[in-house]
């Protein structure tokens, strides 16, 4: 089961206690480790969290350096974490406006929970689905004979995302804070995932709303576009 999850509320959680927004995101970073472990339990195979989008280089340069800064400070600190639970970490999105110093951290996350073969935490960072898709679709430009399958493009779109292949589709997404959109994350992977949001702030966030989450899904009927089975049963005995 592929869970994918949009952080969100970290400002207005920090704003809502007379702290600095980065304050927020420092909680933020809490309530990862809370939701990696809860997610370890409940045998989700791949996890995916919004850390860092495209847009958000233009939120104000101290904002900015914070998030990153403390996205540097979760690999160095967590990595060894992963590997005691054996949990694999891949880092997604584009590398090439990071810094030297965090793109180095990524890669030695990466290798050392390479072998690890439980949970697969992914994080997105410099992400825009909509930029991965149109570098995707270049790249499929590049080979007009080469054969127009989902399978073949959702690989292009790993390479672009320096993400492990293959990703398997989002189930569940899930987006704290109260909002009700996608924001340019993961658009092709969501195509049949399941939508649930909630107004609880993302440094708020815990096992019991990630475990409310995970039932409120068990109850969908998910039918990728077939008739329900009880109503093909009913066509079938009609008189």
């Amino acid at each position: 089961m592929h869970v994918a999850i949009i952080m969100d509320g970290n400002g207005r959680w920090a704003a809502r206690r007379g702290l600095p927004r980065p304050a927020g995101h420092a909680q933020g970073v809490k309530a990862v480790r809370r939701i990696v472990e809860a997610a370890a339990r409940s045998r989700i195979s791949t996890l995916t969290l919004y850390a860092f989008s495209c847009d958000n280089w233009q939120r104000p340069a101290a904002e900015v350096g914070a998030l990153l800064g403390l996205l540097l400070s979760y690999l160095r600190s967590e990595t060894r974490r992963c590997k005691a639970q054996s949990v694999r970490l891949s880092v997604i999105g584009r590398r090439d406006r990071l810094d030297p110093e965090l793109i180095e951290a990524i890669a030695a996350s990466e290798r050392e929970t390479a072998g690890c073969e439980g949970l697969h935490l992914r994080i997105a960072v410099d992400y825009s689905a909509r930029h991965a898709i149109l570098k995707a679709a270049a790249r499929a430009a590049e080979n007009p004979h080469a054969e127009r399958d989902p399978r073949e493009f959702g690989r292009l779109l790993d390479e672009v995302n320096h993400a492990p292949h293959p990703a398997l589709d989002v189930d569940l997404l899930i987006r704290t804070g109260g909002e009700k959109r996608l924001s340019d994350f993961l658009l092709w992977e969501c195509a049949y995932a399941e939508l649930y949001f909630t107004d609880c702030l993302w440094p708020d966030f815990d096992a019991a709303g990630l475990a409310d989450a995970l039932r409120d899904f068990a109850g969908r009927q998910r039918r990728f576009g077939r008739i329900p089975v009880e109503f093909s049963a009913r066509e079938q005995h009609a008189p």
